[in-house]
């Protein structure tokens, strides 16, 4: 495997790994950008803004926006690439310990987004997230990540579970509580008094949390040329560090480079920092105020952008190749994958297709097509909720992989150069 496509692969995964939820990847990326001179700015705030300068804001720290505004003061729209920070996974309740005949503690959980459960068994976890903590005015936001195997979601014994390899239904109020600690006569308040302490406060002053569970093992290369990928959450960070990493190399004379990155499309985008929300557009017309520039420019402008929705594809599985639509065939290592659907699930028309193709062909990177199979449903995405709201040309696009919404995923090494190049030539046209 060549040295280029190994080195971005590596990156991901590292950037995957301190990723352990939303919040953590709006984090990470704030790192990325502040490290290349962007301004924070403030949604409760005034925007005056300068050509020439680079911006970013977040949304109740799990969705952000970043932007770039060109020195050149004819600007004739915006590049913008949407993918989403959230991954399928368990949610800690509120009063989560359970006792166990005094003999263990379990944690009560429920799921986040669509989870194919039996992944998720007899695996090391752990716990993060973020936790509200007493302030003396308002609470305070801090995160929290437990780096330490903590947990354990036992599967039943064979023996006792001879169904078990004929395929079962898991009822994740019964099968899938994780095995937290050895029991007692009192087990309330230990999860907050963890959470605390890697918070550096005590657990008397959390009054609220958003905490989950997630996957421990790090993600690795593999295969017989080391062609392949195994990672958690590659749906959807791998797309997130891909848009991110094009988006801070880049610069336009023309456009506005854009990058947004959107909690809760796992389970909808129906709030107040998904794609269903008004974030995007309020952010486009606010960076327009800013600029001093009026509605009819705004307008203007939203006719001359482009939006690439990044989120990912399925690959032809191995063992299944029947799932897939019979002449759209995207395999790991193939490309770019240009996403269809004739219900608009997808946003991709042959106009916003056809952009797609040319700036991959400019770009260097193979490209590939998705359509579901006419007789089984599929999920949904970005693309569709953000154009919505906002009137943008857009195409919906992925980077293949295999056991989409497992605890791990399958994906090829290239894909991630691949998506690189491909985005990086977008933003820079």
């Amino acid at each position: 495997m060549e040295k280029k496509y190994l080195e971005i692969a590596e990156e991901m995964l590292a950037f995957i790994e301190e990723s352990p939820c939303s919040f953590y990847a709006v984090a990470n990326i704030r790192r990325m950008l502040e490290a290349e001179g962007f301004s924070a700015l403030e949604e409760s705030e005034r925007w005056e803004l300068e050509y020439g300068k680079d911006y970013y804001v977040t949304r109740d720290g799990g969705s952000l926006i970043a932007f770039r505004v060109p020195e050149n003061r004819e600007i004739r729209g915006f590049h913008a690439t949407a993918s989403h920070s959230d991954s399928p996974a368990f949610k800690i309740k509120e009063k989560p310990e359970i006792g166990v005949e005094k003999q263990y503690v379990t944690l009560n959980i429920e799921k986040y987004g669509g989870m194919i459960l039996s992944s998720w068994l007899d695996r090391p976890l752990s716990i993060a997230g973020r936790i509200a903590v007493r302030g003396e005015q308002e609470p305070k936001m801090r995160l929290v990540k437990v780096d330490r195997d903590l947990l354990v979601i036992p599967s039943l014994a064979v023996h006792m579970n001879r169904e078990v390899n004929q395929g079962i239904t898991y009822n994740p109020q019964k099968d899938m509580l994780p095995l937290y600690a050895k029991g007692g006569e009192e087990c309330g308040n230990w999860l907050l008094s963890e959470a605390g302490a890697c918070a550096g406060v005590r657990p008397e002053d959390i009054l609220g949390h958003d905490l989950f569970l997630y996957v421990r093992e790090k993600g690795r290369v593999f295969g017989k040329e080391g062609e392949f990928i195994l990672s958690p959450r590659l749906d959807d960070l791998q797309n997130v560090f891909v848009c991110a990493k094009a988006f801070v190399g880049s610069s336009s004379r023309d456009y506005i480079n854009l990058c947004a990155v959107f909690d809760h499309e796992e389970v909808g985008s129906k709030s107040h920092r998904g794609a269903d929300s008004t974030f995007l557009a309020d952010v486009l017309c606010r960076i327009c105020g800013g600029l001093g520039l009026d509605r009819q420019e705004y307008l203007r402008m939203l006719a001359g952008s482009f939006l690439i929705s990044a989120d990912n594809a399925h690959a032809v599985h191995p063992n299944y190749p029947e799932k897939s639509d019979p002449t759209n065939r995207p395999y790991l290592n193939g490309g770019v994958t240009i996403k269809y659907h004739g219900s608009q699930k997808y946003t991709t028309d042959a106009a916003s297709a056809a952009r797609m193709k040319q700036i991959c062909s400019m770009a260097g990177v193979p490209f590939q097509t998705y359509a579901n199979r006419s007789d089984l449903a599929g999920g949904s995405t970005l693309g569709n909720l953000s154009a919505a709201r906002v009137p943008i040309a857009s195409v919906d696009i992925g980077l293949p992989q295999l056991a989409m919404h497992s605890a791990v995923e399958t994906a090829g090494v290239r894909d991630t150069w691949y998506g690189w190049k491909a985005l990086e030539c977008f933003y820079e046209q």
